[in-house]
């Protein structure tokens, strides 16, 4: 099955691949793919003008199929970008046993269809155990794609919450990892940030956290083909940045993240304690943006 249409400067289109509907944002400048299906994973974000995909999957190819809520993230399609939500790691809290990356990733996202017939995909989530609805929009603005959030409360009394944006990144030889001042100075000299493509010794894996942050701003970029992949964000909504690099340690993969996010560490329960979290007020809402931008 395939539908596509255009308006005004973008084009929108869905797409049958492996039994699932993908749904493709592009405007000439870049293209983003996702599965609601699947976590609303993006799958595909591609600079269109110079064809990097930077979305990273097994060496063995792109293979989509279901999870379902308790799994670990290992047994996932690893492919592209999840969202993670209300934890990062397993952990148990309030009584509730949250899973391995959270409850969204393994889970099918309803589509709004009428924000989709004005170029705009809306999908949201009702959690199972947490008591939030959660909702994410893409929107394209030139190069930039904004991703916008909304996280409702349905509980009587106040909630925590981690949230992650959770990239998995293909890197290429001479990416570099580029980072204000500020936030260098709070990695406290980690070796591996630089050269980021080969930072970590083959067979190893390491995750570090950076905040709170001054500047909401991380990037890839690559001084021989001019790519480049900056995330853009307010810190006052998420004052943390996560960084990731598996060079084969981590079930043999190898790839990056750059992860958003509110707090640190991975788990809400430990992320509690050290109140490096977010807090949401009984029935109440947050909303927040991250913007992803490719050059040239």
């Amino acid at each position: 099955m395939k539908t596509t249409e255009t308006c005004f400067e973008f084009e929108r289109e869905v797409r049958l691949e492996q039994g699932f509907q993908i749904y493709v944002l592009s405007n000439g400048r870049v293209e983003v793919a996702v599965v609601p299906e699947l976590g609303a994973k993006v799958i595909s974000l591609k600079n269109l003008k110079t064809g990097r995909d930077w979305m990273w999957h097994p060496a063995s190819g792109l293979k989509l199929f279901r999870n379902v809520l308790g799994d670990d993230f290992s047994t996932s399609p690893l492919a592209g970008l999840d969202e993670c939500l209300p934890t990062i790691a397993a952990c148990a809290w309030q009584k509730r046993k949250l899973a391995d990356h959270g409850e969204v990733w393994s889970r099918p996202w309803c589509v709004d269809q009428a924000a989709w017939g004005r170029g705009v995909l809306k999908t949201s989530i009702r959690l199972d155990i947490s008591p939030f609805d959660f909702q994410r929009t893409i929107a394209l603005r030139e190069d930039m794609i904004q991703f916008s959030y909304r996280l409702n409360s349905h509980s009587e009394a106040e909630e925590l919450f981690l949230w992650a944006m959770h990239p998995l990144l293909r890197l290429r030889a001479e990416d570099r990892l580029v980072l204000p001042p500020s936030t260098r100075a709070l990695l406290d000299g980690q070796a591996w940030v630089d050269p980021v493509d080969s930072g970590v010794p083959q067979g190893r894996c390491s995750k570090i956290y950076a905040g709170p942050l001054t500047e909401g701003f991380a990037g890839i970029h690559n001084p021989k083909t001019s790519d480049q992949l900056d995330f853009e964000w307010n810190p006052s909504e998420n004052n943390t940045l996560g960084l990731w690099l598996n060079c084969g340690g981590w079930h043999g993969h190898s790839h990056f993240a750059i992860e958003p996010t509110n707090g640190a560490d991975d788990r809400l329960d430990y992320a509690s304690t050290r109140k490096r979290c977010g807090r949401l007020a009984a029935a109440g809402t947050v909303t927040w943006q991250v913007g992803l931008r490719l050059a040239p």
